[in-house]
């Protein structure tokens, strides 16, 4: 069995405190017809390079019923800038347009398989896995970008068109797991493609 979720699983729930001072679970979006869960962080810098590639597609495909959440799996034990006032302090300076989740317990990434930061799972009305892995190809600078891969996948899946590409490999960062190093992945975590 892979780490990571395979396409066409269900979405694990999950109920996390979120920087507003609400909790989330996946009810708490059973409005939006495709719900991006990407798992992020507050000091990474391929996840800092590309939040602004991250914003304009969340405001793009707002309209088109595509509601993005972010959840900060990292221990604060190896990084103290990606603890939960950190990612309060975040949240206020950059307004950013999804609901930032704190998943302290780590049980949340375990389920779904995080390997990186940035890493993005886009799923159906239905909450299956439709697209799994990467945004963009350079996400330390999203200036630089030449795939943009989640873009590509939420434009085929609100025009009811077949995805070209499903799967990619997130690049960034490997999440901080408590009491690891902080290269550590666990051993049947792999790349997705």
């Amino acid at each position: 069995m892979s780490f990571t979720l395979a396409l066409g699983a269900t979405a694990p729930d999950f109920n996390l405190p979120a920087t507003d001072g609400k909790d989330y679970s996946l009810a708490s979006f059973q409005d939006s017809s495709f719900l991006v869960i990407f798992f992020t962080c507050n000091h990474c810098p391929y996840v800092t390079g590309s939040d602004e590639n991250t914003r304009e597609l969340a405001l793009a495909y707002k309209d088109m019923g595509v509601e993005f959440v972010a959840i900060n799996s990292n221990s604060a034990n190896t990084y103290i800038e990606d603890s939960f006032p950190h990612m309060v302090a975040r949240m206020k300076t950059h307004q950013f347009p999804w609901a930032y989740l704190h998943d302290e317990s780590q049980t949340v990434a375990h389920t779904y398989g995080a390997l990186r930061t940035p890493h993005f799972f886009v799923f159906n009305q239905d909450r299956h896995l439709v697209y799994t892995g990467r945004s963009i190809d350079t996400p330390r600078d999203h200036t630089q970008a030449t795939a943009f891969d989640l873009d590509r996948a939420l434009n085929d899946l609100t025009s009811g068109v077949p995805l070209i590409q499903a799967t990619t490999n997130p690049i960034g960062c490997t999440i901080k797991w408590d009491g690891q190093d902080k290269h550590w992945m666990p051993a049947d975590a792999c790349d997705l493609v």
